[in-house]
């Protein structure tokens, strides 16, 4: 579920933005085109719909009160996933502090009660073992597995959209990957 073939100009998309005259309907097409792929990539990372749900309106919020710092450097796509990956993560650290997690407890403990509390979530019981597995994982494997496995980003993508070299990247992908294999070989 990449999202390279999206069915949009993004150089026209982004002059519409910058204009003044067709801003605001440059903005609605923007949300239409990315906030359910931006929506899945925030809720995979905080679980919870409502919690998902603010944090893509702040998503939607910040971009368009930076429009105009926007120099089309990067794809619209990763400046918009860049901005959803911060909020989602600054999101989960205040969600840490209020509820007293330290970084030795991990954020498991805080991920897997939503998964289990979430009445959104209708999965079957080997998926959410899996998302069970994937909460335990260190936040930037979370991250690089989610993009990578669900989302099926190539390396490239997620290296614009996380700032990190193609080989870390693919290595925090394969400890990932382990450890979720170990998780399940426990069970």
């Amino acid at each position: 579920m990449g999202y390279t073939g999206l069915p949009i100009d993004e150089a026209s998309l982004v002059a519409q933005l910058q204009d003044p005259k067709t801003a605001s309907a440059a903005f609605d097409t923007l949300m239409r085109v990315y906030g359910e792929p931006v929506y899945w990539q925030i809720r995979k990372l905080v679980v919870r719909h409502e919690d998902a749900d603010d944090i893509l309106q702040n998503v939607f919020l910040k971009a368009w009160n930076n429009l105009q710092n926007f120099r089309g450097d990067a794809k619209l796509s990763t400046w918009l996933f860049k901005i959803a990956i911060n909020e989602s993560i600054n999101f989960l650290n205040k969600e840490r502090t209020r509820n007293n997690i330290t970084s030795e407890d991990g954020d498991d403990s805080y991920l897997l009660q939503n998964i289990e509390s979430d009445p959104y979530f209708d999965g079957e019981e080997l998926h959410a073992e899996l998302l069970r597995a994937v909460a335990k994982l260190p936040e930037k494997q979370r991250l690089v597995f989610n993009m990578r496995y669900f989302d099926e980003m190539k390396y490239e993508e997620i290296s614009e959209i996380l700032g990190t070299s193609v080989g870390a990247l693919k290595a925090s992908y394969h400890h990932a990957a382990k450890k979720i294999e170990e998780i399940f070989s426990e069970t």
